[in-house]
């Protein structure tokens, strides 16, 4: 059983995406963390006002577009993944 994600070279679920990924705008990022805290695959990578800003580590992200719901400054755009 794996509890963390990215524990696994196995556990990369990247190629399930299909459709869309998360493109993040760091101008407009506030470094809330929100998108962070709600990944279900805690793909996102940054620390909350450590001014590193946030990003997808895309061997992990599945596209779900979960992070851009709930950016509060819709600085995470889901565009295509080709």
């Amino acid at each position: 059983m794996i509890s963390k994600a990215k524990t696994a070279e196995k556990n990369k679920t990247g190629s399930w995406r299909q459709l869309s990924k998360p493109l993040f705008k760091k101008d407009l990022c506030i470094e809330c963390g929100i998108c962070k805290a709600v990944c279900p695959e805690g793909c996102i990578e940054g620390e909350k006002g450590q001014g590193d800003k946030f990003n997808a580590d895309f061997d992990y992200c599945k596209g779900c577009g979960v992070c851009a719901n709930v950016c509060p400054k819709k600085a995470i755009e889901m565009v295509s993944n080709k």
